[in-house]
């Protein structure tokens, strides 16, 4: 019986076969906080005792202030104190308003078929890259930080097998829209996603990572892909060829679940208030006028992305009455949009641009949105009080679908506005 990947990766770093359902204690490659679970760990590690000893490798340790530009004394408190604790240790150190934790992460330091753990949920995007990548509380980042193992029962595995061509106006966030309206937010609690199929072969590595990044919103533990000759190439353009491996899975492996969609059946897709799985689509939705528009976030912010939103958005006017605002994923992302022209065509039509950084969809920088307001965003997560006000709602879509929003001021299928 073969294996799937992520019982590949498992055995690898154990040494021995391990199979799902069991529970190991597994060494860590590489590990990462943001100004959201890094202070909560500086001080649990100054309760354990553990504030005069060293990390377990500080050449494998993140601190990454992930919501700057500080927007308040609060805040600005807790940047200092990561700030302070990453410089004692001599860990890897990204100043707030340099992009998000998990960018600096792929970007810079990892390595496929790695164990990567990151003090957030959303830590499942580095699967794209052939990782077991899975988020834990700042408690169990002691332990990563400190000693440089945590424990994994290791877990089951579905398979997802998207194949056929991507219509025009439909983007790897519509697949994962799709799959949320299949499995729900349940069905995958503590799984493996094992994304497979033709149509994932094709996708880049920005939207590979999209799909990726919101396993943790469906419930799974890691979402996971196979690196190929896209993998190489992304990391060859990050300066990085010698972190690139060949990661390919096994087709007699157990899968606990498999699924298939057709993607040339699918059509730009938008999530409604107030559940990732509250799937229709984006036609569907065509008299609901918004209020603002979020382009960006761990999910949705990386250059194709932006270019994207810059094709349907150049030479036109964002809708009177809407805000649209546009933050780049990293400060990579954002260089390289402002070289090529795309921040400035995406500024022209009246978007406010922002340093990298989570921005509204944590609801902790600009962007909250008022109340009774409607928000569509490319993030990840749309319950009540996620962008930082209960009483406004927030539909998810892909930036397509996003940027002909912006233009007509109401949900818009990409398709109407493109060609």
């Amino acid at each position: 019986m073969g294996q799937t990947l992520v019982e590949k990766i498992l055995s690898e770093k154990m040494q021995r076969q391990v199979k799902a359902g069991e529970t190991i204690v597994v060494d860590v490659d590489f590990a990462a906080l943001h100004d959201g679970s890094g202070p909560l760990l500086v001080r649990l590690m100054k309760e354990r005792g553990y504030d005069g000893d060293p990390v377990f490798d500080a050449s494998r340790v993140l601190f990454a202030n992930e919501f700057g530009p500080v927007p308040t004394r609060e805040i600005a408190n807790e940047h200092a104190l990561c700030r302070s604790y990453a410089a004692e240790k001599g860990c890897h150190w990204q100043e707030g308003g340099t992009g998000h934790v998990h960018a600096h992460v792929y970007e810079t330091h990892l390595k496929c078929g790695s164990v990567c753990i990151v003090g957030d949920s959303h830590t499942t995007i580095h699967g794209a890259f052939g990782c077991f990548a899975t988020g834990c509380g700042s408690t169990d980042m002691v332990a990563v930080t400190r000693f440089g193992k945590t424990w994994v029962k290791v877990p089951e595995t579905f398979r997802i097998n998207v194949t056929g061509k991507l219509q025009e106006g439909v983007y790897s966030k519509d697949i994962m829209l799709k799959l949320a309206s299949i499995i729900k937010s349940d069905q995958a609690i503590y799984k493996s996603l094992e994304f497979r199929g033709d149509t994932i072969s094709s996708l880049s590595m920005d939207g590979r990572l999209t799909i990726t990044s919101m396993g943790v919103d469906v419930g799974a533990k890691c979402a996971i892909m196979e690196t190929d000759n896209h993998t190489l190439q992304f990391l060859q353009q990050m300066g990085r060829p010698h972190d690139y491996r060949e990661i390919r899975g096994d087709e007699d492996a157990h899968y606990e679940r498999v699924i298939d969609i057709d993607a040339t059946k699918l059509e730009a897709l938008v999530s409604m208030p107030h559940y990732m799985e509250n799937v229709e689509l984006a036609k569907n939705c065509s008299q609901q006028k918004v209020n603002m528009v979020f382009i960006g976030s761990c999910t949705n912010g990386r250059v194709e992305d932006m270019h994207i939103a810059a094709e349907i958005l150049k030479g036109k006017k964002v809708a009177p009455g809407v805000r649209l605002l546009v933050i780049p994923n990293s400060t990579y992302v954002y260089k390289e949009c402002m070289r090529d022209g795309t921040l400035l065509a995406l500024a022209e039509a009246g978007a406010i641009i922002e340093a990298p950084n989570c921005g509204p969809c944590m609801g902790v920088h600009q962007g909250i949105p008022g109340d009774g307001e409607v928000v569509l965003a490319t993030q990840n997560r749309n319950f009540k009080g996620r962008m930082g006000n209960p009483s406004a709602s927030i539909y998810l879509s892909s930036p397509a679908t996003a940027a002909a929003t912006a233009l007509t001021g109401y949900i818009t299928d990409p398709c109407e506005v493109m060609g």
